[in-house]
Formats: C-alpha cells, sequence, structure tokens
C-alpha cells in the first residue's frame, strides 16, 4: 500500500508543481498563459506511452521491478523540467515526464488491489487515488515554503528525495499471489488484450469523461485564483491545501460507500453533487465560501475518482491486469488532455469562472451518463482458490 500510495503521490506533486507556478514559469520564458498551459497538455499527451511501455512490462517481468524503473524515471524528468534553459527545452521535458507519469498509475494500482481482501478494495482504492490529492497537498505546502525562498525551479527539485525513499519501500515488496497466478505467454496475452477490446473501448470512454472531470476542475484552478480573484501565492496555496483535504475525505468516504452500494452508484451520486457545488466553486463572493467550494468540490471529485481503481481493476482480464486499466486509463487522459487549455484559452477571452464553470458542469452530466451504462464487477476474486 505504501509503495503504490507513496508512488502515485511524487508523481501527482511532480505534475501540480507546474499549475501551481504556471503564471511565473510563463513570465520568466516570455511567453503566454496558455503557451504554457499547452505544456501541461503535453504531459498528458504523453502518458500513454507510458501505460503502454510499463504495463506490458509489468505483466511480463512483476509490477514490483517496473514500478521502482518507473519512480526513478519520472523524478529524473522532473529534475531535468527544472534545469530546462529555454521554453522549448521545458516542453519536451514535459513531453518524457508524461511518459513516466503515465506508467505509474496502472502498475502501482494492480500491485495493491491484487494485495487487499476483496471486501475491503474499495477503501484501499479510495486511499490509494488520494495519493493524487496528498501530492496536490504537499505541492500547496513547496508553493507557500519554497517558491517564495528559491523560486520555481526549485520547486522542480524537492520531490526528487522523498522519491527515491519509495523507491527503497519498494524494495521490501513482494509480488502478489494474483500476478504469479496470471502470467502467461505472448500469445495467449495478446488474445486477452484483443477479445476484450469491446470492454477496453468502453474503459477509454470512461476515463475520458473522468480526466475531463479531474483536469477540468484542477489544472487551471490556482490560474483562476491568481488571475481573476488576484489572490497572492500563500492564499492560493491555502485554498489549494484545503481542496486536497475535501479529496482525501472524499476518496475515502465514497470509496467505503461503494464496497457497500456499489462502483456505479457511489461515482454517479458524487458527480451529480458536484454540480450543485459549481456555483459555490467559482462563484462565491467571499474567501471563506471560496474555501468550502473548492473542498466540497475536490470532496465530490476525488470521491468519484476514489472508486476508480478498483472499480476498472474489477472490470480487467486477470492476465492484462498490469496493461489493460493502465493503458485505457491513458488513452482517456490523451482524450481529456486539452481541457487545461481550453479552460486557459476562454479565461483569457471571457473569465476563468465561466470557462471553468461551464465545462465542468458538462462534463459531469455526461460522464454520470457513461458510468450509468456500463458494467460493475464489485467484490469479483483476483485469486483462484486451490478448490478451483
Amino acid at each position: 500500500m505504501a509503495a503504490g500510495f507513496l508512488g502515485w503521490t511524487f508523481d501527482a506533486f511532480d505534475f501540480f508543481v507546474l499549475a501551481l507556478v504556471l503564471p511565473e514559469v510563463a513570465k520568466d520564458f516570455g511567453r503566454s498563459i496558455p503557451a504554457l498551459a499547452l505544456t501541461t497538455t503535453a504531459t498528458l499527451a504523453t502518458r500513454p506511452i507510458g501505460a503502454f511501455i510499463f504495463g506490458l512490462l509489468a505483466d511480463r517481468y512483476g509490477r514490483r521491478p517496473i514500478l521502482m524503473a518507473n519512480i526513478a524515471f519520472y523524478s529524473l524528468m522532473e529534475v531535468f523540467s527544472g534545469l530546462a534553459p529555454t521554453y522549448s527545452v521545458f516542453l519536451f521535458t514535459r513531453l518524457l515526464y508524461g511518459i513516466g507519469m503515465g506508467g505509474n498509475w496502472g502498475v502501482g494500482a494492480s500491485l495493491v488491489l491484487e494485495s487487499v481482501p476483496a471486501k475491503w478494495r474499495g477503501v484501499a482504492s479510495g486511499l490509494l487515488q488520494q495519493g493524487y490529492a496528498v501530492g496536490y497537498l504537499l505541492a500547496a505546502g513547496a508553493l507557500f515554503t519554497v517558491f517564495p525562498r528559491w523560486g520555481w525551479r526549485a520547486m522542480f527539485f524537492v520531490g526528487v528525495i522523498p522519491a527515491a525513499i519509495t523507491v527503497l519501500i519498494c524494495t521490501r515488496v513482494e509480488e502478489s499471489q494474483a500476478w504469479h497466478q496470471s502470467r502467461t505467454d505472448w500469445t495467449t496475452y495478446r488474445g486477452a488484450i484483443f477479445g476484450n477490446l469491446r470492454l477496453f473501448l468502453y474503459l477509454v470512454l470512461l476515463m475520458a469523461m473522468m480526466n475531463c472531470i479531474s483536469h477540468g476542475t484542477q489544472d487551471m484552478y490556482p490560474t483562476y485564483l491568481q488571475r481573476q480573484l488576484h489572490y497572492s501565492v500563500g492564499a492560493t496555496s491555502g485554498v489549494t491545501a484545503i481542496s486536497m483535504l475535501g479529496a482525501i475525505v472524499g476518496g475515502l468516504i465514497i470509496g467505503y460507500i461503494s464496497d457497500r452500494r456499489g462502483r456505479r452508484i457511489s461515482m454517479i451520486a458524487a458527480a451529480l453533487l458536484a454540480v450543485c457545488v459549481i456555483p459555490l466553486w467559482v462563484f462565491a463572493p467571499s474567501r471563506a465560501l471560496v474555501m468550502l467550494g473548492a473542498f466540497l468540490m475536490q470532496f465530490m471529485v476525488q470521491g468519484a475518482w476514489g472508486v476508480i481503481p478498483a472499480h476498472i481493476n474489477e472490470l480487467s482480464p486477470p492476465q492484462v491486469r498490469g496493461f489493460f486499466p493502465g493503458f485505457a486509463y491513458q488513452i482517456g487522459v490523451l482524450i481529456a488532455s486539452s481541457i487545461a487549455y481550453v479552460e486557459a484559452l476562454l479565461g483569457e477571452h471571457f473569465t476563468y469562472a465561466a470557462a471553468m464553470g461551464g465545462l465542468a458542469a458538462g462534463v459531469f452530466i455526461v460522464g454520470s451518463i457513461v458510468i450509468w451504462f456500463g458494467p460493475e464487477a464489485r467484490g469479483v476474486s483476483f485469486v483462484r482458490s486451490e478448490a478451483a
């Protein structure tokens, strides 16, 4: 659990560092806000490459060694991002970083969820996914402590040491019994992938909507606070931290509910309640209400997301559980990757509140419809018993 959680935590930390200092990086490179938002899109766009490569290797050679290699790779790319001398080099390092980020989720999720009891899979799923929120929370802390003293480049260096500690934790991890049972030859492996193509396409659609929901409510939110509400760096990091506390609580609570009431119904309820929170989220008249709106929005968003690792791992064929969920996830990311760029463009021409609120309402509703018409396999066993 620690290996999967921390791997995702520092992956998210490295990603959200840019979201928090985006205006400053744009100023330093002499570029516009949309131009820097394009580097975020570039990171999201290359994530399927990482999911494809690391997912295939994890199914063949084990979750643990591939997770360790993945964490080392994305940490190195993050350091290179902080050292980039020009915008072009920075854009290139973010493309490479996206490959590392794309490989982490599928490998870590399969390792964790193959190792926990089925009756607690929803809670474990919610906890694992909130590594993402904790990463954002830590990035907000770095914005408050590191950025004012050392600038934006140092923000890209501080995650290296804890990432190295995570790699050391991985050395203590044993492969799951489910992985040993599901190992197979390449011919059977290919058959498991292409024989479940319809399911794969559904998972891609689901993950496209889920990534529109998450990135549409997170990536440009710090920019909205700074550009439209004129919040200081300290105020921005404070609101961001509160929103991520909401995410952590929501992920655990709705993950627990999904173990009792079902995956789909829990996710749909969270998404539809998030629609009701939009006016408080981007149109609140006071800072106290802004904080409440940020907390509730991410409670719902990451509450729905907390169910996802368990939900799509339960739906995936056992032979390809390292590849199938992660690759579908990252293809969904690719489809949704332009949402931050679109929000930035609309925000510059209208307001960030109107752009983010309107897009969020649409993706929450469409996402709920996609979830409703999909399958569910809550509680399915990942391990074959000796009797079976």
